[in-house]
């Protein structure tokens, strides 16, 4: 693992600059936003102990049920920051404009959160989910002892984030995701390439199941620049895929990359068939014969499967990002795991997707 770019993963923040809603302030003046650096690994309620001292003295009385907007749109707790952050900002916002709300909790949308023991127990359980994907089981993780369970929670927790901390108590839990030969052996296979112009990398991992959730985002209409895609309004904009990559070693020459591992996702974002092939199907000269009825409940399925192929052989991939990065497709995808995951050994990834739309009149 590179130590390097795990620490960088580990201090990244989000510069927030946070306003009380409208309708909760009672004080002239209003108060001004507050400016906060919000860890990427970490999670917005961790941030009500520095939010609720400076907007308390103009709160209305109540009790407080504290959650947050972006543009309309409540967010979710249990996602880690980061996450949020590279979902929603297409185009990256510094800072990033939130709304705190310590009143009316939108229920209908998401579900309750009682504070910190919320998020230290939706953590915890995030991680017993990778153990068991990773290893089979999660008894590691139902076994840590009291002592290491506070101190890995407390390296999360910490704004300044403890990676050493962390990382003596992951260790422990023997979540080994893929073996990461890449870096050893790039030397030795940059040398044994020269002059072929060809990036393989042999014996690049080994068999293994990949914890990674994965947000796609599907738009129709097309853009350049990010600064013009659509903003996300709502919750059902939004699919929510939870689901293992197989790792498979591969043979000699050959590398597992960031794209295989999103094919493996969104196989029907990567087909290579062409839209009109002759095992299509057909109406032939004896459906002629079928009641009407039925012949027109054939033709609309088959017109149903032609346009969905449609749809999805012209669908595009606008953007992947995964901790505010914006890898190239060919990176080996052990090393994106090994460096880009979070501590509950998720590997979170946000994508973008064009899917034209197709007129069926």
């Amino acid at each position: 693992m590179h130590m390097e770019a795990r620490k960088y993963v580990w201090e990244g923040a989000i510069p927030l600059q946070i306003h009380l809603h409208e309708s909760e302030v009672t004080t002239l003046p209003p108060p001004p936003p507050a400016l906060i650096l919000a860890p990427r690994i970490g999670y917005l309620p961790l941030l009500v102990g520095l939010i609720k001292p400076y907007f308390g003295s103009s709160l209305p009385p109540g009790v407080d049920t504290i959650w947050f907007e972006y543009k309309g749109l409540p967010l979710k707790w249990y996602t880690p920051t980061g996450v949020l952050f590279d979902l929603l900002c297409a185009e990256p916002e510094r800072p990033w404009n939130l709304t705190v709300h310590f009143r009316g909790y939108p229920v209908h949308v998401l579900i309750p959160c009682e504070g910190e023991d919320s998020v230290k127990w939706s953590f915890i359980n995030s991680l017993k989910e990778a153990a068991y994907i990773i290893n089979g089981n999660c008894k590691n993780v139902m076994n840590m002892s009291q002592s290491d369970q506070v101190e890995l929670w407390r390296s999360v927790m910490n704004v300044a984030g403890n990676l050493e901390a962390y990382l003596r108590v992951s260790s422990k839990l023997k979540l080994i995701t893929v073996e990461d030969d890449y870096t050893v052996k790039l030397n030795s296979s940059s040398k044994s390439q020269q002059g072929t112009g060809e990036t393989d990398f042999a014996g690049q991992v080994k068999t293994g199941r990949i914890p990674v959730r994965l947000y796609v985002w599907s738009v129709s209409e097309d853009f350049d620049d990010l600064e013009d895609a659509p903003d996300i309004d709502c919750w059902d904009k939004i699919s929510f895929i939870n689901r293992p990559v197989e790792v498979h070693t591969e043979e000699a020459g050959k590398c597992f990359t960031l794209r295989d591992a999103i094919k493996t996702l969104l196989p029907e974002y990567f087909t290579d068939k062409p839209l009109f092939s002759d095992e299509s199907p057909k109406l032939e000269d004896e459906e002629m014969n079928l009641s009407s009825e039925d012949a027109g409940s054939n033709k609309n399925t088959e017109v149903e499967e032609i346009l969905y192929e449609h749809v999805t052989r012209n669908a595009e991939i606008k953007l992947v990002r995964i901790q505010g990065i914006e890898p190239k497709l060919e990176i080996p995808f052990s090393w994106v795991v090994n460096n880009l995951m979070n501590p509950d050994y998720f590997l979170y990834m946000c994508i973008c997707v064009r899917v034209p739309e197709v007129n069926t009149v």
